[in-house]
């Protein structure tokens, strides 16, 4: 029997997914692909006479029926997922279906938009003595988050913070941020479909950045990002500092 390959699509960028994602993409026979959310210039990697199918318009059922449908014919299946699935991924749902019928896989990484969004923006969310943790998280809407982890509660620690599936309800997102601890002035960011060819990146304040964003007209398919790295603070690691010594370097005199 063959198997299904999950695999996670990159940022936007169709050179952004990785050399194995690709080799896999390239030789399978069906493909389903999240076609909301991808971009489609990604399905330029098939192999002529491969199925396609755009799991937007398919339900959890459908998707498990034609991937068992077909490692059942000797198909391989790509799954084509958006970013890197481990994030918002839903894959855990369709693997518990496909392990109730025994169908086989494997996951292959991809780059989560998160990452690609700093590299478009030149910026590291861990700063030396600014912030050394990442919060990666949503606000709530039709998919309830749980209360000890509301935007309110991981505000408190005003560390480095990127929001998911949230830009449509931006003003929401700064209240609550607010009202948990970040100043008005603290740094913040979305940027719309990062690495895609129409990217598109406003910066400003939590004072200011709802205001900006309803003027720039994004409203989905966007990151927001807050804290303190986007700022003008910073202070440079020890890693290359000559006054320091590592395991490969001894320090100047």
């Amino acid at each position: 029997m063959a198997i299904v390959s999950f695999i996670g699509a990159g940022p936007g960028d169709k050179d952004l997914i990785t050399l194995k994602g690709y080799r896999v993409l390239a030789a399978a026979d069906v493909v389903i692909y999240a076609g909301s959310l991808i971009n489609k210039a990604l399905l330029d990697y098939c192999k002529e006479g491969a199925e396609l199918y755009d799991s937007a318009k398919m339900t959890l059922d459908n998707i498990v029926d034609k991937m068992e449908e077909a490692t059942k014919a000797g198909k391989p299946v790509a799954r084509l997922q958006t970013g890197d699935f481990s994030i918002y991924g839903s894959i855990r749902e369709q693997i518990e279906e496909m392990t109730k019928r025994g169908i086989e896989y494997e996951c292959i990484p991809g780059v989560s938009s998160f990452l690609g969004a700093a590299s478009s923006m030149g910026v590291e969310y861990t700063v030396p003595e600014v912030s050394q943790s990442v919060v990666i998280t949503r606000m709530a809407g039709r998919t309830p988050v749980p209360e000890k982890e509301s935007l309110q509660s991981f505000a408190q620690h005003q560390t480095s913070m990127v929001i998911f599936l949230s830009v449509q309800g931006i003003q929401k997102v700064v209240k609550q941020l607010v009202d948990g601890g970040y100043p008005t002035s603290t740094p913040a960011a979305v940027i719309y479909k990062a690495t895609w060819p129409e990217e598109k990146v406003v910066r400003g304040t939590l004072a200011d950045i709802a205001e900006k964003v309803h003027e720039a007209g994004i409203t989905r398919t966007a990151l927001i990002m807050v804290g303190n790295f986007l700022g003008d603070e910073y202070n440079y690691s020890h890693l290359y500092d000559a006054a320091f010594s590592t395991m490969y370097r001894k320090k100047s005199k």
